[in-house]
Parts: C-alpha cells; sequence; structure tokens
C-alpha cells in the first residue's frame, strides 16, 4: 500500500484523468495505491502503463462515459477501456481477477508513475489462464 507518491499523498478518494480532459474518474483508494506492477503481455508491453488494482466498484466514472471505448482481444475476458479522443488508456476490467479493475497509475492527478521504481513486472507472456485453455485443448485433441 502506497500512501504518497513524489511528496503527494494519495486521496481516499483520488481522481483519474485521461490526458485531454474528458474522461474523469474517481477512485476509491482507502488503502493508496495497491499492487502497482507493469506486465509484459501483449497488450501491456505496447502500452507501457504502471497499473494498480481497485475494486470493481471502487471505479466512479464522473465525465466522458460516451467517450470511454472499450477494447478486447484473446480470451474477451478483460476489458481495456481509453478515451476515444486522446487515445489514453484509462483501466481495464482485469482476466486474472474480473472483481477488480486495473487502473494505469499514471493518469492519477498529480501523480508521476516514474516516482514509483522500481515496479515489479507481471509474466504476462505466460498467463495461467492461458496455460490452463492450452491444456484443455490439447487434452480435447
Amino acid at each position: 500500500m502506497i500512501k504518497s507518491v513524489g511528496g503527494v499523498a494519495i486521496n481516499p478518494i483520488h481522481r483519474l484523468s485521461c490526458h485531454c480532459g474528458a474522461v474523469i474518474l474517481e477512485l476509491e483508494l482507502p488503502d493508496g495505491i495497491v499492487n502497482p506492477r507493469r506486465c509484459d503481455c501483449s497488450i501491456c508491453r505496447r502500452k507501457g502503463a504502471i497499473v494498480a488494482s481497485v475494486a470493481l466498484s471502487g471505479i466512479n466514472v464522473i465525465q466522458g462515459q460516451k467517450a470511454l471505448k472499450v477494447y478486447q482481444f484473446n480470451t474477451k475476458v478483460a476489458k481495456h477501456y481509453f478515451c476515444s479522443h486522446c487515445g489514453i488508456y484509462t483501466h481495464h476490467q482485469r482476466r486474472s481477477y474480473p472483481d477488480q479493475y486495473g487502473y494505469n497509475v499514471g493518469c492519477l492527478e498529480g501523480i508521476n508513475p516514474f516516482d514509483l521504481e522500481p515496479v515489479p513486472l507481471l509474466d504476462g507472456v505466460n498467463h495461467p489462464t492461458d496455460r490452463t485453455a492450452l491444456r484443455t485443448r490439447s487434452a480435447e485433441s
């Protein structure tokens, strides 16, 4: 649990926004930033964001619901949200924990994600769900 970054306090209700300001979310972060990480799966290594977790009930869209677009791929379980105006990834419903959102720490108001270093790297290339699906397909062959 990280309660401040670079001298900036993480508020129990903290705002997150895209680059152009069309999308504004409020996150419930009573424990601060929880489980910040990077991932090397095919989408995360391209977007390069540091993400952290929040409960599904912990995100409230304040502005820009219509500007949010969703992208899904592969298993189509995870839902990746981004601003349709500036293209910034704001958050995603997680595949490994579908009862949580991952959010872009770099979009938190006042927070520089580079002040969080070092950040753990998750092995998204070898995601456990992919291995289970592969074993199931192999068993069916």
